[in-house]
């Protein structure tokens, strides 16, 4: 049976509930196809004590984007066969206070458009049922607005509108996919942080980049000020923005 979208504005209501006790917990965790955003593998890795390096190594896999042509990271599964998440256990998930993004919002969807003109990012949102989940029988009645300040999605979503404005960018400005140069490059600046750390302390990758001691200072001791730096450097690098 295919899934059920339905849009949904941020002042309407829709009943889920997601518990132990619902029958179908746990069965989200299977059949694993889990990309994962930048700002996604910052809170994992910080989360499991592991650097970006060894978390990419141990838990992702990277691909091509056959729409966007830039690098993608998606979960590696635990069973090949029966794609289950690296993280999920008998009780629930391992890493639920730093769960991915797509995660946190479901059974909800969330569509962002930039306007070319003034910048704006707008947000649509959908709820997605799907035939194994059962937990819109019955629970908590909420607005997606609600759902986002209950997850703790703000974060997230700022952070991801900017990978998005990026995409857009390359969809814009450089049809197909990146050269190996540019792929590695982005892949070290949003992905792999604490090498792109320690190529901006030995290399002097941002040398010729301008930017203040503060905001260095600042990216330097500090991961999300980091991957916003990384952002931004992509975006000049890249894109000439």
């Amino acid at each position: 049976m295919e899934p059920d979208l339905t849009p949904i504005s941020l002042q309407e209501s829709f009943c889920f509930s997601c518990s132990p006790e619902v029958p179908c917990f746990n069965e989200c965790c299977r059949d694993l196809n889990q990309f994962l955003t930048p700002y996604d593998i910052l809170r994992l890795k910080n989360h499991l004590r592991l650097s970006s390096g060894q978390f990419l190594r141990k838990y992702t896999s990277r691909h091509t984007g056959p729409e966007s042509g830039l690098p993608i990271v998606t979960l590696k599964p635990n069973d090949p066969h029966k794609l289950t998440c690296p993280f999920v256990t008998d009780t629930g998930c391992r890493v639920y206070e730093n769960r991915p993004s797509s995660c946190r919002t479901y059974p909800l969807m969330r569509a962002a458009t930039r306007s070319r003109t003034t910048g704006e990012m707008t947000a649509q949102f959908m709820v997605l049922r799907e035939s194994h989940c059962l937990g819109f029988k019955e629970g908590k009645t909420r607005t997606p607005r609600q759902w986002i300040d209950e997850q703790g999605l703000a974060v997230y979503n700022e952070n991801n509108d900017q990978l998005m404005q990026i995409i857009s960018l390359k969809n814009r400005l450089i049809p197909g996919p990146l050269d190996i140069t540019s792929s590695h490059l982005f892949n070290t600046a949003l992905y792999d942080l604490d090498n792109f750390r320690s190529q901006i302390q030995k290399n002097g990758l941002l040398d010729n980049f301008p930017i203040n001691s503060r905001i260095m200072d600042a990216a330097l001791k500090d991961d999300v000020a980091l991957l916003d730096l990384g952002m931004k450097w992509i975006k000049r690098v890249l894109f000439d923005r």
